[in-house]
């Protein structure tokens, strides 16, 4: 495991003030360097509330040493407060409601820190992609 979790702290994300839930997230996890160092990490969490916790989480894991910090959220943008028992923050706090994915990504992590090549065929070294498919599955 790369983090571990100290129990004894609870949801960050209903803490009244920043400066609890900064400080909550701090204490609640410690990354283990000796897991996390020149390792690609996928970070799956169920929810993203205000983004506090994971772009904590994304810094934290990449100053332990990692090599690439990949982040999967299984939810949709939470929008909206609940009102029928989880006790979260009001709609001007929840990162959901005013940021699209884009923006939550650029919020979590430096897009400048990665190399999208593979998706964009951006290279930063100047290689050129392949002009034709290598594997010519679709045809006739």
């Amino acid at each position: 495991m790369g983090l571990i979790r100290n129990h004894y702290v609870g949801r960050t994300f209903i803490e009244p003030k920043q400066g609890i839930r900064h400080f909550g997230v701090k204490v609640k996890l410690n990354p283990m360097r000796e897991m996390l160092e020149d390792r690609r990490v996928v970070v799956v969490d169920d929810s993203i509330v205000r983004g506090t916790t994971s772009r904590k989480i994304v810094r934290m894991i990449r100053s332990a040493g990692a090599r690439e910090v990949h982040v999967r959220i299984s939810s949709p943008p939470i929008q909206w407060p609940c009102y029928y028992g989880i006790d979260t923050p009001t709609r001007k706090e929840l990162i959901g409601s005013s940021h699209n994915p884009e923006e939550i990504r650029r919020y979590l992590a430096d897009p400048g820190q990665f190399c999208h090549a593979c998706f964009t065929g951006n290279y930063r070294v100047g290689i050129e992609p392949e002009p034709t498919p290598q594997l010519r599955l679709f045809e006739g």
